[in-house]
């Protein structure tokens, strides 16, 4: 089986159709370490896509007041055991447009590889950006993934992250977003992690809430097993009258596993509100028994509840 193949044969097990890619009204990227092996645009997005010493550079925009029909797809990944893939993303989202990207980031064999993703994101006055990145490891936990993105989130402006990376090994994880909110807008981050063996994990999000009304909610669920560890820290900036933030941070812990929750408020207006609650504990027992008394063996029960945190 070829690269790209493995490649798409493993987008099944995120629930992903591979189907996608050979649609000609929806817009993808695909590519294999730092070779773009498949590229598509649509009406009102455009792509420019380069291949450099250090990687692959891809600057996006979607133009004035165009909503993208479907779902843009992205599949980047690495199908050797060994390798490197370093991604560098601007996005820009002019006035009024909407777009909903979803990425996949497949390493299904991984035993020695890097991930490396830097962005930049600008979302115009009233635009909409949903962002959705879903991770596949293989169960060697030989994967960094570290993504790094700094995003503006404009007027009246809506941004929604939700990383998963819930299948396979961890490996190393380094996420650190940063966020600067205008007045009106919305922003919404979401991680969901499984960390088990000797997984690291690391996230650290950060919103700057600088307009009036505008609103922020961080959100991690994080699960961790065996002797893996996990250091989440959440920051809400009330900056401007009207704000309003919310940090909301679960981890669940089994076997000799470390968690670390570091939630953070500052608020520099008077008329601005920022809230936080973080819970750092093990399996409910209430939850285990009800799983137990219908007929789950303890393994099962203790997944089903883990699936329910991370869901």
């Amino acid at each position: 089986m070829n690269e790209p193949e493995e490649l798409l044969e493993a987008l099944s097990v995120v629930g992903a159709d591979r189907k996608v890619f050979d649609d000609p009204q929806t817009a993808h990227l695909l590519a294999v370490g730092h070779q773009i092996l498949s590229a598509r645009q649509v009406e009102g997005l455009e792509v420019e896509i380069r291949q450099t010493a250090q990687g692959i550079a891809a600057k996006v925009r979607v133009a004035a007041g165009v909503r993208i029909a479907h779902p843009v797809h992205l599949c980047f990944g690495v199908v050797h055991p060994r390798g490197l893939q370093q991604i560098e993303m601007d996005v820009r989202l002019e006035a009024g447009a909407a777009a909903h990207f979803l990425a996949h980031c497949l390493f299904p064999n991984a035993e020695q590889v890097r991930h490396l993703m830097k962005a930049k994101v600008d979302i115009g006055e009233g635009a909409h950006f949903h962002y959705g990145e879903t991770h596949l490891h293989g169960p060697h936990g030989g994967v960094e993934v570290v993504p790094h993105a700094e995003i503006r989130v404009g007027r009246q402006g809506r941004f929604t992250s939700e990383f998963t990376l819930t299948s396979g090994r961890v490996g190393t994880l380094d996420i650190d977003y940063s966020v600067a909110a205008e007045a009106g807008s919305v922003t919404e981050l979401v991680a969901r992690v499984f960390g088990r063996g000797s997984d690291q994990i690391k996230i650290r999000e950060t919103i700057a809430l600088n307009g009036e009304n505008a609103r922020g909610l961080i959100k991690t669920r994080i699960a961790l097993q065996d002797q893996a560890s996990a250091e989440v820290t959440g920051l809400t900036e009330g900056n401007a009258a009207g704000a309003r933030g919310h940090v909301d941070c679960m981890e669940l812990v089994r076997d000799r596993a470390v968690a670390r929750a570091v939630p953070i408020v500052n608020v520099t207006h008077p008329q601005a509100k920022v809230t936080h609650e973080a819970a750092i504990g093990s399996v409910d027992q209430r939850q285990l028994e009800t799983l137990l008394a219908h007929g789950l063996s303890p393994e099962e029960a203790v997944d089903v509840i883990v699936r329910g945190v991370l869901r």
